[in-house]
């Protein structure tokens, strides 16, 4: 303030010096125009820079302007600085609100934040795809007027936010059940969280289905066993007729063992979800330990051939891989009748997979029972299976051996005429030597 009273001073004591020169020497016509020119020339510098200064800020160059002297060089330098920092603030907070805007998107839930009145603020390509929604085109429209289901608009009306709402057969394709819970933040509003509950109620059903099975499946080796233990406890029987309950006992003790074991390796391939190893595995020592197996279980019920076209070895696990070799030829013996034909062979297909396939001549699988068969306890003859001793696992704990060796299971079936089940390796899986 000082320093421009000090100017405004200088101008006017220069006016008032030049127009007494300007009196004395032309007149006072001339000292008055002197005076007058000399106390213009700084209001048109002002009105030269406000000129410019205007110009700049329509612009938004403000920032890049070259300072001026005298007193505007002060003005332009303190509006420089401010405007330059306001500018680093504005641009700071636009990355947070990037940053914010990323980290929703990358949630693996659906938020939804909704003003006073339910309408869309804002929403991220998650619930964008549970709901349907279109941000660009859905902005500021209230959420129930959108989504139209009873329960959903219920919720609202309610305004009892304390516990989630499950909404089932959402999406696109009417798959996917939604967990939803709106939850308040500043001034009336709410954020709408949403999580897709699909897989989680998908195990939980399979969890029930499993307890369920397995509880179905030790039941009935049980009832007979402990029929089997009264008959012997309270009644007096000869000694052939203890001989065959005992043989009965056994064979129910056995299938319970078997269960139990099938259980057990199930669970030991679901709780692995590493690549099996990658040891050499002779082909010509997993046929013949298949065929001992083979021969045993069929007791010469059936006729096998057996076949390796190729001589290249598998790289994996020796006990999974037999395992899953020894599933699928036991499964065509159980399912085969008595004097069919069963052929196991292993080759190496123009693409370079090795295929170890079965074929039976058995009563063959209708279509739509092929999806499932790889699924716990599914079985499609279940009489057959369990007189054959079957437990249900076999496929299931094939089609994870597989999946731990980077291989698929194909299964081809005609009713009446037979199937044939084929691991395929890739070529990653087979030897080089």
């Amino acid at each position: 303030m000082v320093a421009a009273l000090y100017r405004f001073f200088f101008i006017v004591c220069l006016a008032i010096i030049a127009a007494y020169i300007a009196l004395h020497l032309f007149g006072s016509d001339w000292a008055i125009f002197t005076s007058a020119a000399i106390l213009s020339i700084p209001l048109v510098y002002s009105y030269i820079n406000l000129t410019r200064l205007k110009k700049l800020i329509q612009t938004d160059s403000v920032e890049n302007i070259s300072l001026p002297s005298g007193y505007w060089e002060e003005i332009y330098f303190g509006l420089h600085r401010l405007i330059k920092g306001l500018k680093q603030k504005i641009r700071i907070i636009e990355q947070q609100h990037d940053h914010f805007i990323e980290a929703f998107q990358a949630s693996p839930n659906g938020i939804v934040m909704l003003d006073e009145n339910d309408q869309i603020e804002w929403c991220n390509s998650i619930a964008e795809r549970f709901f349907g929604l279109n941000f660009k085109r859905d902005a500021l429209q209230r959420i129930h007027f959108l989504i139209r289901r009873p329960e959903f608009i219920q919720y609202f009306v309610k305004r009892n936010f304390e516990e989630p709402l499950l909404l089932e057969r959402m999406g696109s394709s009417s798959s996917l059940s939604l967990m939803l819970q709106a939850f308040p933040f500043g001034q009336k509003r709410h954020i709408l969280l949403i999580q897709n509950i699909t897989d989680l109620q998908k195990a939980d059903a399979m969890r029930r289905d499993f307890v369920a099975n397995v509880s179905h499946e030790m039941r009935t080796p049980i009832t007979v066993l402990m029929g089997f233990l009264e008959t012997v406890q309270s009644l007096h029987l000869s000694k052939e007729q203890q001989d065959q309950y005992f043989e009965m006992m056994m064979s129910q003790a056995q299938r319970m063992k078997t269960l139990v074991e099938d259980l057990l390796t199930l669970a030991n391939l679901e709780s692995n979800a590493l690549p099996a190893a990658t040891n050499e595995l002779q082909i010509n020592t997993l046929m013949a330990l298949v065929r001992n197996d083979a021969e045993a279980l069929s007791q010469g019920k059936h006729s096998f051939t057996y076949g390796a076209e190729s001589s290249q070895n598998i790289l994996g696990d020796e006990r999974e891989v037999l395992s899953a070799f020894s599933n699928l030829v036991s499964n065509a013996i159980r399912y085969t009748p008595d004097l069919g034909a069963i052929n196991v062979k292993w080759s190496v297909n123009q693409e370079g997979q090795g295929e170890f396939s079965v074929s039976d001549t058995g009563p063959g699988i209708a279509p739509e029972h092929l999806s499932r068969l790889t699924e716990r306890f599914y079985r499609v003859d279940r009489s057959r299976s369990r007189e054959t001793g079957g437990t249900g696992l076999g496929l299931a704990i094939v089609k994870h051996i597989a999946s731990r060796h980077q291989a698929q299971l194909l299964i081809e079936s005609t009713p009446g005429i037979g199937s044939t089940f084929t691991l395929q390796f890739p070529m990653e899986r087979l030897s080089t030597s």
